[in-house]
């Protein structure tokens, strides 16, 4: 869970910079992303085989040029 303590004399705005950037470290919004639905273990297996060979066709693109 990301936390920020605001100091003291310190702008809500720089608070707020520091908590963005925090929770984009910790892959707070990718982690909820993935549990918002649920997918069925073969559909989850389907798309990770389908995302690896997007990868390595895409690999294999940029080592011809």
């Amino acid at each position: 869970m990301a936390l920020v303590i605001v100091g003291e004399g310190e702008s809500i705005e720089s608070a707020l910079r520091r908590f963005k950037r925090r929770v984009q470290s910790e892959d707070i919004i990718r982690d909820y992303k993935k549990h918002t639905f649920y997918l069925k273990p073969g559909e989850k297996r389907r798309l990770k085989s389908a995302l690896a060979r997007k990868r390595n066709r895409k690999k294999a693109r940029r080592n011809e040029a």
